[in-house]
């Protein structure tokens, strides 16, 4: 019997506190960052190429494919040919990375679409199975510690694929239309799904982390632009692959648990939105004299503050140029200096206000 895709329903399990507290905080920063990334765009060249270096890099990593870091930053802003295979497959990933970065608008969830990404992942090496599903079927194995191979995941056979790619892409857009279900909890759920159908031959755990984007930035979630969620993904490899078997359980009977998978890739969303802010923070901030930006942390932090934690907070400062404003300040009476030897700190002075 074939599968129902049903995302109208599900949802409403997951609002556990947790959730509802990720969500919340996801949305307040969405709205906070939304005004910066308009106002703002022409500063944030700098992180957009980061981003995009480091989202091809390792979304490629999760999979084994390798090249050195030189060539990695070439190929990822298209300033060099691939020379291996391992370069063809992290060139197709920049190709499609940034036919969503500058189109997402226009490209709505559909098989066609998909196909058309897979197609282009393998734009420079030209496979027999590029651009079409998958002919025989395949399984999702793992090795453990002393080299022994076991199926973690049996996927849908290959001649059901079509069909059940048809289904979920349809009844995804259906939930999505409804407006009254949030799309930070459908979009984990559809991406569980297709990694479940695993469509392809090949290059599955890709195309599911290049359609994670596609359907966030659809949604108005465009942070992945600026903080790769796929670095967020490899640094945290272990965990995901570890939702991935919990959520996928009883799949076939239609009885898996979406939920850690949910919350796992919620957590991703909100971290990558944390570290936007932190970046923005840093943008603005860097437009202040060095001196100034002592200065505002000084007088930003309520308790005592050590000249060992100013660096850390600023690590393109040289600890001359702190110590060199903090005498300023202590000489002009805007801060006082708690002594404590190598623990000596300093605090607004906030008699003066």
């Amino acid at each position: 019997m074939m599968r129902v895709y049903n995302y109208k329903e599900q949802w409403k399990s997951f609002l556990t506190p947790e959730i509802v507290q990720m969500l919340t905080k996801i949305h307040e920063y969405k709205g906070r960052q939304s005004f910066f990334i308009e106002s703002k765009a022409d500063s944030l060249t700098q992180l957009l190429e980061i981003a995009k270096i480091q989202s091809t890099e390792s979304s490629n990593k999760i999979e084994g494919i390798y090249t050195s870091d030189d060539r990695i930053k070439k190929i990822a802003l298209n300033k060099a040919k691939p020379q291996s295979r391992a370069e063809e497959e992290i060139a197709g990933y920049r190709e499609v990375l940034s036919i969503i970065h500058d189109n997402h608008d226009n490209i709505p969830l559909k098989p066609g679409y998909i196909l058309q990404f897979h197609r282009d992942l393998y734009k420079f090496n030209a496979t027999s199975f590029r651009g079409q599903y998958k002919n025989v079927d395949n399984v999702i194995a793992e090795e453990d510690e002393n080299g022994n191979k076991f199926v973690r995941f049996s996927p849908l056979p290959a001649w059901e694929v079509p069909e059940a790619m048809d289904n979920a892409c349809e009844a995804f857009n259906d939930a999505i239309a409804t407006e009254s279900i949030d799309p930070l909890l459908t979009i984990p759920m559809f991406i569980l799904d297709f990694l479940c159908i695993h469509p392809f031959n090949d290059g599955n755990g890709r195309m599911s982390r290049l359609l994670t984007l596609l359907l966030l930035y659809r949604s108005g979630y465009i942070v992945g632009k600026y903080i790769s969620i796929e670095r967020m993904i490899e640094s945290t490899k272990e965990r995901y692959y570890d939702t991935l078997q919990r959520s996928s359980a009883g799949w076939h009977e239609g009885a898996n648990d979406y939920l850690p998978f949910v919350q796992y890739m919620l957590g991703i969303i909100l971290e990558a939105h944390r570290e936007f802010s932190e970046r923005v923070q840093g943008i603005a901030e860097s437009k202040l004299s060095k001196p100034a930006r002592v200065e505002k942390i000084i007088r930003e932090t309520l308790s005592k503050v050590t000249k060992q934690e100013i660096l850390e907070h600023c690590p393109d400062i040289s600890e001359t140029t702190v110590q060199r404003a903090l005498n300023d300040l202590l000489k002009n009476g805007k801060i006082i200096k708690i002594s404590g030897g190598r623990y000596t700190s300093y605090t607004w002075n906030r008699e003066d206000e």
